[in-house]
């Protein structure tokens, strides 16, 4: 079943450039537009969206580290060989080869720590994170690097990462935290902003 989904995306894939091209971009890419969404969270102006966006911030970059970690954890006890590893006829690969284990996508795990983490925090942009996840996690199977189930893996780990940060007790500090660098942030923009200009 895994294999046989992974045949029908790959193969589409395989058959239709252009989106052999767009899902390769987000397949290798990915990462940059996180970082551009996290960036823009960051630097959000108006009260609600700066400090929710801040906490989301913080949550997704501490979701992210637990949640990757946790999947080198069940890789090297999973050691899954990647599809076109294991069936080198049946797969295309439209990125480079990896070594590593299959289970779970790393991308898939990250991208959904990082995007449920935002969606518990602002909705708004989180439902644009979550989308963003999602096409992280087809793309990945598309270019071949990863079964259905692997991709699967990580999201349910990743959202996992990101609601055990969600529990008060943990929340509370984390946000706290957020706080505190946000402020310090305000203070160094304000303070260049108001320097005066040096011919």
């Amino acid at each position: 079943m895994d294999f046989a989904l992974y045949k029908d995306v790959n193969g589409f894939a395989h058959g239709h450039d252009f989106f052999e091209d767009v899902l390769r971009f987000f397949a290798k890419d990915a990462p940059y537009l996180f970082f551009a969404l996290l960036a823009v969270l960051w630097l959000a102006r108006g009260k609600y969206a700066t400090r929710s966006g801040r906490h989301g911030v913080a949550a997704a970059g501490f979701s992210a580290l637990l949640a990757l970690g946790a999947a080198q954890v069940l890789s090297h006890l999973v050691e899954r060989a990647r599809p076109y590893v294991a069936h080198p006829h049946d797969a295309y690969l439209f990125v480079a080869r990896s070594t590593d284990s299959s289970f779970p996508s790393d991308h898939a795990t990250g991208a959904f720590a990082i995007a449920t983490a935002i969606w518990l925090r602002n909705r708004r942009v989180g439902w644009l994170a979550l989308a963003m996840a999602t096409v992280v996690s087809v793309a990945r199977v598309a270019v071949g690097a990863h079964y259905p189930g692997d991709v699967l893996a990580g999201a349910a780990l990743g959202a996992l990462a990101a609601l055990a940060l969600w529990v008060p007790v943990v929340r509370r500090p984390l946000h706290a935290l957020a706080d505190w660098a946000g402020a310090l942030y305000e203070r160094a923009a304000n303070a260049v902003l108001r320097a005066p200009s040096r011919a």
